[in-house]
């Protein structure tokens, strides 16, 4: 555990757990928020840090917020059952960040599924959608026959979003604000308000003042992560380092400067995430949390898959 005296910085779930009253149960266990998948970028080296995906259990109904690779297997052993997939929002439409999408809804199927599940997504998710079902066409009707499944393409219900209100559902409401991500146009972070809980997910974007007020006093807001010395090591391994190096300084947000949007949103809880570069062993909790911490003095959690974190 990353520990930075007189700021409060913690690396790790352990420390929020506390002692508060007793936690919502369901069949999916406590309401909680999970990093699924906490690396920045489509590559993939092992089994973790996988790209992006992550996941609020509320009263027993998993919303999942991206579906980068393996999103399918880290769902199941965040004790997610994919038959129970109702609701998946994605931020942007990055391979990193929608991969597994169409992989995770026929797993599902395959699971056992049998209610709908909606899909919320920018422009182009339509698209996304079709040209999945397209290339399962023939698995998809020769199991309907052989096995007597629903067909899936009619339990996927996709719902493209713009900049607002994405989804109201009893208690809990889901709000979009475009963010900067140049060049994709279609780029949001969300906004999930819960009962007695506030998360704000940033999305993939360089820094971006009117997220501070998006995400203004929010319980946790969970924001993407550049160290810019890990960038430039990161960079001189490869062979287009300088257009690659342009591109992600782009789209990304410095560490000093997530702090800077923490400090000015007042947020109760930063939460590290989608870690530019994800894979450099050098680079440890305590070296991004002092990172941030120069300009957010309020507690910090460097994420990492599997990180869990109550919702009491």
């Amino acid at each position: 555990m990353a520990l930075h005296t007189r700021r409060q910085i913690i690396a790790g779930a352990a420390a929020l757990a506390g002692h508060g009253p007793a936690v919502a149960q369901s069949s999916l266990g406590p309401d909680r928020l999970v990093l699924l998948g906490t690396r920045g970028g489509p590559l993939v080296t092992g089994p973790a840090p996988t790209p992006s995906a992550s996941l609020i259990v509320f009263r027993g109904e998993p919303y999942v917020i991206d579906t980068g690779y393996g999103v399918t297997l880290k769902l199941l052993a965040a004790g997610v059952p994919l038959a129970a997939l109702r609701r998946v929002f994605i931020t942007h439409h990055h391979s990193d960040h929608n991969l597994e999408l169409g992989p995770l809804l026929t797993n599902a199927w395959l699971a056992g599924l049998r209610s709908t599940v909606d899909v919320y997504g920018p422009p182009g998710l339509n698209a996304v959608l079709a040209g999945w079902w397209a290339s399962q066409r023939f698995d998809i009707e020769a199991r309907i026959v052989d096995e007597g499944r629903p067909d899936p393409r009619a339990l996927a219900v996709p719902h493209e979003y713009g900049e607002g209100l994405v989804m109201q559902a009893g208690q809990v409401r889901v709000i979009a604000l475009r963010n900067r991500h140049p060049p994709v146009a279609e780029s949001y972070a969300l906004k999930f308000v819960l009962p007695s809980k506030t998360i704000v997910f940033s999305g993939d974007t360089a820094y971006f003042p009117p997220l501070a007020d998006f995400a203004r006093g929010a319980d946790i807001l969970v924001h993407e992560v550049l160290y810019r010395p890990g960038l430039d090591a990161m960079v001189a391994r490869r062979p287009n380092a300088e257009r690659l190096k342009a591109s992600i300084l782009s789209h990304h947000t410095p560490a000093e400067d997530v702090g800077r949007i923490a400090a000015a949103a007042q947020v109760k809880t930063l939460v590290l995430n989608h870690f530019v570069p994800g894979d450099d062993p050098a680079l440890t909790a305590q070296i991004w949390a002092e990172a941030v911490a120069r300009t957010f003095n309020g507690r910090i959690v460097v994420g990492h898959d599997g990180l869990s974190l109550p919702l009491d």
